[in-house]
């Protein structure tokens, strides 16, 4: 498997990593839910990553623990 590193990816190759992980089954996003249910748009929560500002592993971290602190959700 090849590296989703900053340093390893192109800006088009970490648009095309976002988008093939946001493609659920080829049925986009469509039914994911996550943006009506106040999870946010994927596209604006991984635009650092694709602008090459912070690695997928950070913004993760920070949106999982916004996510506990929201729901009282102990880690």
């Amino acid at each position: 498997m090849k590296s989703i590193l900053i340093k390893d990816t192109t800006r088009e190759e970490r648009e095309e990593i976002i988008r093939s992980s946001l493609d659920c089954g080829g049925g986009g996003c469509e039914n994911c839910s996550s943006c009506w249910l106040g999870g946010g748009s994927p596209w604006e929560i991984y635009q650092d990553y694709i602008d090459g500002k912070r690695e997928i592993r950070e913004i993760n971290m920070e949106y999982n623990e916004r996510y506990r602190q929201d729901r009282q959700i102990r880690g």
